[in-house]
């Protein structure tokens, strides 16, 4: 029977689909991955992965295996929990938004860990629309993403942690003429669009949509960050949103403007299925925001 190393080895050749990637998270060689797998394989009489060269894609078999694989393995983990109380332990799998590390979804992150020294977080990095179909799989524990635009399958919970409002965001030196109001400067700037396709993307829309702007479509990108940058060095103006704890006011390159008669935010939240091995650490990352939004509102004086 394949011990829970074998099983820990499964998990990660399937987040990172390379053995060589794999290996680099587990301790071993290649090699000594691929041996897992087959030893796996050969345990269970099932090929789990189709192989092709040297790439290796999990197949519909596979697929099946990873929720109860991960169950096996938190619940082995969650063993050390009894010894240490109340204590999260264990490996959890989180996917997030590059600019949800950027902003406040760290510092989430970063107490939690403060109180659960022994538990380890691995976090991977992608969109939205991507993490779904993963944290549907079990691939993922759970799954930073903004607001689904489309009804969840039911299997799939949404829990809103915070929100961030779309703004326009303009360089201080451009390589073009600036206007000197915000839908002027929509209309005759080089607009640099967040991809149309994705979940963020569709709240660009709909802010351009709520301010009637026409646009002069440049690129088009689905990072954030990378937006940002290329506005910095002036080559463009672009809607994002303003990403919590990002201190953009005291950026000497970049300028915020809000939109006049726009309304649109984005809500981030936590993605999971409805009953999964990791709830502790799910429920504990909401309860944190749940209250900064109520220290938030009582600062502002707002009930």
């Amino acid at each position: 029977m394949s011990s829970i190393r074998i099983l820990k080895t499964f998990l990660a050749v399937v987040r990172h689909g390379s053995l060589a990637a794999a290996g680099k998270e587990v301790g071993l060689t290649a090699a000594a991955v691929g041996l897992q797998i087959r030893s796996l394989e050969a345990d269970l009489r099932l090929t789990v992965f189709d192989r092709n060269g040297r790439s290796i894609v999990l197949n519909t078999a596979g697929r099946g295996l990873v929720a109860p694989v991960q169950d096996l393995v938190d619940r082995f983990e969650a063993l050390a929990a009894v010894e240490n109380g109340q204590e999260l332990v264990g490996t959890v799998v989180v996917g997030a938004l590059v600019s949800a590390l950027m902003g406040a979804f760290s510092d989430g992150l970063w107490a939690l860990k403060r109180r659960h020294p022994k538990l380890d977080v691995t976090l991977l990095a992608g969109l939205s629309s991507d993490f779904a179909l993963r944290v549907e799989r079990g691939e993922l524990d759970a799954a930073v993403v903004t607001q689904p635009p489309h009804a969840l399958p039911s299997s799939l919970l949404w829990t809103p942690l915070y929100s961030e409002p779309l703004v326009l965001i303009v360089p201080r030196k451009p390589h073009f003429e600036l206007a000197s109001t915000p839908l002027d400067i929509l209309s005759q700037a080089p607009f640099m669009r967040f991809d149309r396709q994705t979940w963020t993307g569709h709240l660009v829309n709909e802010a351009l949509g709520q301010c009637n702007a026409q646009v002069k479509e440049s690129i088009e990108l689905n990072s954030v960050e990378a937006i940002v940058a290329l506005v910095r060095q002036g080559f463009g103006v672009s809607i994002v949103p303003r990403l919590a704890n990002v201190t953009w006011s005291r950026d000497r390159l970049l300028q915020v403007l809000p939109l006049p008669s726009v309304n649109v935010q984005r809500h981030v939240g936590l993605l999971e299925r409805r009953q999964h091995s990791r709830e502790r650490f799910t429920s504990e990352i909401k309860a944190y925001f749940s209250l900064a939004a109520n220290r938030q509102s009582f600062s502002t004086g707002e009930t």
